[in-house]
Order: C-alpha cells, then sequence, then structure tokens
C-alpha cells in the first residue's frame, strides 16, 4: 500500500498499541501518535514505546483540548485521525483537522450503551450480545456516524474480563485496521445512529457494584460476572468491605436469609439470595489481594450461618 496516507493515532493502554502495531504490519503510515504524560514511578504507556521503537514521533499532552495539543495535531496535516482507547475529551478543532476526518473506537453497538464503561453495563443488564462500533465522532459523546459495526455474544459463564479481552480486543484492532482501509480507499460509510434508541450509562463504580442479597441469582450473578474484573462487585462483612469475582449460579435454595453464608468448600463460599444461592470462587478484602473464597473464610474465620451485610436496596 502506498505511504502517502498519513494516519495521526491517539490512544493509549494494550488496545493503542495492539492498534498501531496491526496498522504498521499492514504498511499503514503512522506520522504521529498523541498518549497521556508518563506517570512519575510507573513504566511508560505500551503504545510510547511502541511507537518510539518504530521512530514515530510521539506528543504527551495533559488534555488535548490545550492549544498547544491543537497546533501540534493540525501541523501534522494528516489524512485520518484514529482513536484506539481514548478517555480524554479530543476537541473538534483536532477531530476535524484531518483531511478526511477521524474514527474511533467504541465497545458496543451504538447507540445502544454510549459512555464510558460500556463493557460492564450489557453484562449488569443481562444482554446476550454486545459488540464494537467504528464510528466518526462528532462534538456528542459517542453520537456520530457509524462506520462499522461487529457483534459478539455475551455467554452464560462471560465476564467482562472474557468480553473484552477474548473478544472486543482483537475485534476491535481487526476493524480498526479494516476501517483504515475503507476510508483511504474513499468506500467509508457514514449512517447516522438511530438516536431515539440511545442509552448511555456513566462509569460502573464501586457504589454501582453493591450487592443487594435480596435480588435473583440472575440479577446478582449478572453483576458480579458484569465487574469482573472491575470494579469487582461487592459487599461488606464485619464493616469491611470484600469485592466478588468467579462467580457461578446455584438454582437450588439453600434455605436461609439472603446475605447469608450457606456453605464452604474447596470451591469457594456460597451465599443466599432470594431464589437460590451465588457461589463465590475468590475475593479480595480492603488491602489484600485476591485469593480463593475459602482461604479467605479460613483467614477470617467465617462459618455458615455468618451473613454478609448490602447497602444498597434498590
Amino acid at each position: 500500500m502506498s505511504s502517502e496516507f498519513r494516519l495521526a493515532l491517539i490512544g493509549q493502554a494494550a488496545f493503542g498499541k495492539s492498534v498501531l502495531e496491526a496498522l504498521l504490519d499492514d504498511d499503514q503510515s503512522v506520522v504521529a501518535v498523541f498518549c497521556p504524560p508518563d506517570r512519575e514511578g510507573s513504566p511508560p504507556d505500551p503504545i510510547k514505546v511502541c511507537a518510539v521503537s518504530h521512530g514515530i514521533d510521539v506528543f504527551q499532552f495533559q488534555r488535548m483540548r490545550d492549544a498547544a495539543a491543537i497546533e501540534a495535531f493540525r501541523n501534522l496535516q494528516a489524512d485520518l485521525g484514529v482513536m484506539a482507547f481514548v478517555t480524554d475529551i479530543v476537541p473538534l478543532e483536532i477531530i476535524q483537522a484531518p483531511s478526511q476526518g477521524t474514527i474511533q473506537y467504541h465497545p458496543s453497538l451504538l447507540p445502544k450503551h454510549r459512555g464510558p464503561s460500556s463493557i460492564n453495563w450489557p453484562i449488569i443488564q443481562g444482554e446476550t450480545r454486545t459488540g464494537l462500533s467504528i464510528f466518526w465522532p462528532d462534538d456528542g459523546l459517542d453520537t456520530g456516524p457509524i462506520l462499522m459495526q461487529k457483534d459478539v455474544e455475551i455467554g452464560p459463564n462471560d465476564t467482562l474480563g472474557t468480553v473484552y479481552f477474548d473478544k472486543l480486543f482483537p475485534l476491535g484492532v481487526e476493524a480498526m485496521v479494516e476501517s483504515v482501509r475503507l476510508v483511504k480507499a474513499g468506500e467509508a460509510p457514514r449512517i447516522e445512529q438511530d438516536h431515539s434508541q440511545m442509552t448511555y450509562e456513566s462509569w460502573c463504580r464501586a457504589d454501582d457494584a453493591i450487592v443487594n442479597w435480596s435480588k435473583s441469582v440472575e440479577e446478582i450473578y449478572n453483576l458480579v460476572r458484569g465487574c469482573d474484573p472491575s470494579p469487582g462487585a461487592n459487599g461488606t462483612f464485619s464493616g469491611e468491605r470484600i469485592k466478588f469475582f468467579s462467580a457461578s449460579r446455584d438454582s437450588a435454595s439453600a434455605g436461609g436469609a439472603p446475605g447469608e453464608v450457606a456453605k464452604i468448600d474447596e470451591t469457594g463460599i456460597l451465599v443466599n439470595c432470594r431464589n437460590g444461592a451465588i457461589r463465590i470462587g475468590r475475593v479480595q478484602a480492603s488491602g489484600r489481594k485476591k485469593q480463593s473464597a475459602s482461604e479467605w473464610a479460613e483467614d477470617f474465620g467465617i462459618s455458615p450461618g455468618d451473613r454478609f451485610e448490602s447497602t444498597r436496596s434498590d
């Protein structure tokens, strides 16, 4: 392919690095990479390391809205902007600067699940399919026209981690390269979103992931796996917050009150909920590393009949 079509990549972390590597492997011309500034005491961002190793100019601004960032981007005279895992607000001055505009990756089937935690929420809400969108960003939040979409199954045992790393990550890298090719060939569509079908959720944080043990097995199971590994569904035990991971369902009622520990064995701890029980395989207590739930129970002297607390009633 010709190297005359100039790409400016904005991204970070493993996904940004993988998109950069895939574009270079596809013989695309990436003239610059924009990523967040280095953090003191932490290694440089993987995308920066990759860019430097290939002799690509790297720009690191605290905010992409800063005048210096806008000027640096404009001076590149890029043909296409590529946004791969961007958490900063990118202004229209940058989005519209390349001659062919800018494309962006979003891990949901827009207009569903706009917002920053768009992989967590479909799982938490019990959906069985999700996907990714490559779209043309505008001045709204995930509102621009669609270039390409690919859907994936949310299996009954999938977690946030498996949906992202096993499905949306690799498929997203492929879709970004495919989309660049389409733009370069002048064949990339711009399909307006059906805004009447939009949903939006903000960040999925620890306070959004508090388990209400009076809910159904399915609701609690979906919450735990939709927050595994981050932010971690959680409850409290003796006033201490405990995060739950590696959950499975037990539809047969174990008896006892919601939140009560019904059984402890090598597979984990079985906790009662409204119409069954949830088996928790791993936990993380405050200030501690993740460990098997049975080890935690032994360390803290947990016994059947003890009860987890929940401060969430919705």
